[in-house]
């Protein structure tokens, strides 16, 4: 290596600290908190569902050959897409993405339908590739952190590979970033085979700051007096915690703040000082993911490098002021809760533009089937309206004597064709409003 980490020092303690030390290192892993469900936080993980769909389906076709597909065979996909209703439904409640066209699979085969990205999703993979050139220096800087977090200062890069999207790097990250800085990154070895690795060349003390110093540092330059690093703690309504929790968090806070990015090699593992630190970790490169949020299984894949127990999810339930750990969709995801007020990311990463444009283009689609259904409500009840009127006239026009007769079967049928029109109508105006994602996806 070319650098040298710093080393945390453990403190002197007095004699008569001595037993709460000890009580701490019996205890950390003994103390159970009652998970306690957030509804606000679980619903900003529902709340994306609207778009993480689309999201699956467009990947698909863009990592096709050529950027099209057969209509057919991404419709055998849809399982492995996590898609409850068919391709062709899909492409009508969200128009504006793919276009169809027709095709042949094989030179001389009966032409099919395939898709392919439209003009306005092309127009956002340009402006996409505009705000990643943009935050370029962010998104070195995070993948610098990951690395100078990790116990050798290097990683697995198919791990990285792997988590790209909750850290908001670039798919091709490894090919067209990583070259470009070679002050910073060395890779080795050959990505996709597991035996590939990044590791971090140089170290920069600008970027071994981690957000909870900085923010002590903005403090402190704004009040003229000095603020200790410290984690933000808020309990959420109707959370209780034994007598017994209270004071051992009380303690825990005392403690001093441990960067993530020091030398804690000389730490026991099951120390309240290890503990404050796989805290700062956690919050760490939680704060560094695009949304704040990660889900468990994903940081579970960097227990060695970070230094995690194997019990590490419990930290999010012992420090529930500081974390939630969310069970939407059946998949644990721990989530920073100073990041959010109530159901909306408030800390927001740059990168999350992204986001922003494709939910205006998804907007944008949606208004337009809007419309098409509101033309289509319309022309249905005009033709209704002319139906009725001819019924009337057809009604003045019948003698009275054959009046009954004529009420039998012609009036009965056109009853009927007029009942059906209005439930189209209904299902039709159900549908103004875009579709239901959440049940359907």
């Amino acid at each position: 290596m070319l650098f040298q980490s710093p080393t945390f020092h453990l403190r002197n303690f007095t004699k008569c600290r001595v037993g709460v030390w000890i009580h701490f290192t019996a205890s950390i892993s003994s103390l159970k908190v009652a998970w306690r469900k957030d509804p606000k936080l679980d619903q900003a993980i529902e709340n994306d569902k609207k778009w993480r769909c689309c999201a699956r389906v467009i990947k698909e076709v863009l990592n096709e050959p050529g950027q099209v597909i057969p209509l057919r065979y991404l419709e055998k996909r849809r399982e492995r897409l996590r898609l409850l209703i068919s391709i062709k439904s899909f492409l009508s409640r969200n128009p504006g993405l793919l276009d169809t066209y027709f095709d042949r699979i094989k030179p001389k085969s009966e032409p099919v339908k395939f898709l392919r990205a439209s003009d306005g999703l092309r127009r956002f993979l340009e402006e996409e590739r505009r705000i990643i050139h943009e935050n370029e220096p962010l998104i070195v800087a995070k993948l610098c952190k990951l690395l100078m977090i990790s116990k050798d200062k290097v990683i697995s890069a198919d791990k990285l590979v792997h988590v790209k999207r909750e850290f908001g790097l670039p798919n091709d990250f490894l090919v067209n970033l990583v070259p470009k800085y070679p002050e910073y990154f060395r890779l080795s070895g050959s990505p996709g085979e597991g035996q590939s690795f990044l590791e971090l060349v140089s170290w920069n003390p600008e970027f071994a700051k981690s957000v909870i110093e900085r923010r002590a540092e903005e403090e402190a330059r704004a009040t003229g007096i000095r603020v200790r690093p410290s984690f933000n703690v808020k309990l959420p309504p109707g959370f209780f915690l034994t007598k017994e929790m209270r004071e051992w968090i009380r303690d825990w806070m005392e403690l001093d703040y441990i960067s993530p990015y020091v030398d804690v090699s000389h730490l026991d593992q099951a120390s309240p000082e290890m503990e404050k630190r796989t805290v700062g970790v956690f919050h760490e490169l939680l704060s560094l993911s695009l949304f704040k949020r990660v889900p468990v299984p994903v940081l579970g894949k960097f227990t060695e490098e970070y230094r995690f127990s194997n019990a590490f999810s419990s930290v999010f339930t012992r420090h529930s002021g500081i974390f939630y750990l969310s069970l939407k969709g059946g998949i644990k995801t721990a989530m920073l809760r100073e990041a959010y007020k109530d159901d909306e990311l408030i800390d927001r990463d740059p990168l999350v533009e992204i986001k922003d444009r494709f939910l205006e283009l998804l907007a944008a689609g949606h208004r337009e089937r809007a419309e098409q259904l509101k033309s289509q409500t319309e022309a249905v009840q005009e033709e209704m309206m002319a139906r009725a009127e001819r019924l009337r006239s057809q009604k003045e026009a019948v003698p009275k004597g054959m009046e009954m007769i004529a009420r039998a079967d012609p009036l009965r049928s056109q009853k009927e064709a007029i009942l059906k029109d209005m439930e189209m109508i209904a299902m039709r105006i159900d549908e103004l409003d875009g579709p239901d994602f959440g049940e359907k996806f």
